[in-house]
């Protein structure tokens, strides 16, 4: 029978009589009780029960040491005066009161503990493949939010920290391992870049609550080398434009999440989209995505490249959340797409449409004059059987008249049809002789002080046809 020397315990500085111990099914607590110097060469034990028949879970001389009995470890520092007990892979039969004491003769100073294990079974297996990346999240009580949280990789006994948290919002970086804490969300987020094989092992994320326990997640991360998938793929588009991507992953992954995310600086999925359906499309949007898991094939398409969005990966995200990224997939960035240009009032279509009616009317325009200058230039005019007679005065002009198309009286006999042309410098009037079937396209008069208020123009053709009209004389 144990004896309870409470008042010894009372007088040991750092030395609580009793905690509470709150721990998650599938991972762990460390809890760590004081002792006085004199009990230093002493055995150490951690029992669970009532004291009067609590029973031994592991009991130990050895001092700075673990030693492991089953799911229980316990190191003894003689330096700090301090034991501390580890119990593993812990399930809610772990539940009730426990005791961690030092042997004196049956009157043996202890520390109550009350431990508390809640269900929430977490990653215990992370697989991860060479060359990728992975995030890990770990999920915790808000109520931890403000404590400190650490990571380390177990080896011989012992548990090497890689990195842990501080109180700041960002990421937190140590070589290949990023850290993010989360505290609105309770998520603790790990990120562990460009995997080899020596990263394979036992991890433990541990949350600090005070300097008598923790509690922590167990898990083994298995890194593999899969001959299905390619590390690394490179791709062309144009800024603007669109690029097809295609993805192998392991036969293993079938049935998981499959996601396309671009990654930006500190930010591992600034942008993603996921799917997790066999042979249907992601909804609409910038990536959509494709996975036709008889294939083990992840196709998609990236809409709108720019040259800032030219990293993405490919990747596989578990039940619980984690995420393996298999393939890099970097996009170089060429020019302008033809697609993505156009002017700030007309599309491309109608602005070719309008560059041909430009041209076509200077064609116009330059064969109109051409033939001008040839019907109309300086040598006099002769007259005679299929020409034309212009009557005109010597430093004459005309410039604008308008057709007001008028319809004057119709000669019977020569069934001719006037026009009324009407010069815009004044109000005298310029007549055209009847002829048959005469068209008048344009006639252009500028006034001068010598011309006369009328001009007429005869043809003795049955049929004539005028463009242009520009009478100039030297």
């Amino acid at each position: 029978m144990k004896i309870i020397l409470t008042f010894t315990l009372l007088m040991i500085p750092g030395v609580v009589s009793s905690m509470r111990v709150t721990g998650y099914s599938g991972g762990g607590v460390m809890i760590t009780c004081g002792y006085d110097e004199a009990y230093r060469g002493n055995e150490k034990y951690f029992c669970k029960g009532q004291w009067s028949t609590c029973t031994d879970q592991i009991k130990t001389e050895e001092k700075n040491k673990w030693v492991q009995k089953d799911r229980f470890s316990l190191y003894d520092d003689t330096t700090s005066g301090v034991f501390t007990v580890t119990i593993r892979d812990l399930s809610e039969r772990d539940s009730g009161t426990h005791y961690c004491g030092t042997e004196n003769f049956g009157l043996d100073p202890n520390t109550k503990v009350d431990l508390k294990v809640i269900t929430d079974q977490q990653n215990r297996s992370v697989r991860g493949y060479s060359g990728g990346n992975i995030i890990i999240n770990f999920k915790y009580e808000k109520k931890h939010k403000n404590h400190e949280k650490y990571v380390c990789k177990s080896a011989a006994d012992q548990c090497f920290t890689v990195i842990n948290t501080n109180r700041a919002a960002e990421w937190k970086h140590d070589r290949r391992f990023s850290v993010h804490d989360d505290r609105s969300a309770g998520l603790l987020r790990l990120f562990i870049r460009e995997l080899n094989e020596n990263d394979s092992g036992e991890y433990n994320i541990t949350v600090k609550v005070s300097e008598e326990y923790s509690f922590f997640s167990e898990f083994n991360l298995n890194i593999r080398d899969d001959d299905c998938c390619v590390k690394s793929i490179s791709l062309s588009a144009a800024a603007g434009g669109s690029v097809n991507i295609s993805c192998k992953y392991p036969q293993s992954h079938r049935s998981d999440v499959k996601f396309l995310c671009w990654r930006s600086g500190d930010d591992l999925c600034a942008e993603e989209t996921s799917v997790n359906q066999s042979r249907r499309w992601s909804p609409e949007g910038k990536i959509q995505l494709y996975d036709d898991r008889e294939e083990q094939l992840l196709t998609g398409s990236i809409s709108h490249v720019t040259e800032q969005h030219s990293e993405y990966w490919c990747g596989v995200q578990s039940d619980r959340g984690h995420k393996s990224f298999i393939t890099r997939v970097l996009i170089r960035v060429t020019g302008v797409s033809r697609t993505s240009t156009s002017l700030p009032s007309l599309n491309t279509s109608s602005g070719s449409s309008l560059m041909v009616l430009l041209v076509l009317v200077l064609l116009v325009l330059i064969i109109s004059g051409l033939s001008f200058l040839f019907l109309c230039g300086d040598s006099p005019s002769q007259t005679g059987p299929g020409e034309h007679e212009v009557v005109s005065h010597t430093g004459c002009d005309y410039e604008e008249i308008k057709d007001t198309h008028k319809q004057l009286p119709t000669n019977p006999s020569s069934n001719c049809v006037y026009a009324t042309v009407q010069k815009a410098t004044g109000d005298s009037q310029c007549f055209i002789t009847p002829a048959e079937d005469l068209n008048y396209a344009v006639v252009n008069f500028h006034k001068e002080s010598d011309c006369p208020d009328s001009v007429s123009i005869r043809n003795n053709q049955d049929y004539s046809e005028y463009a242009a009209v520009s009478h100039l004389t030297a």
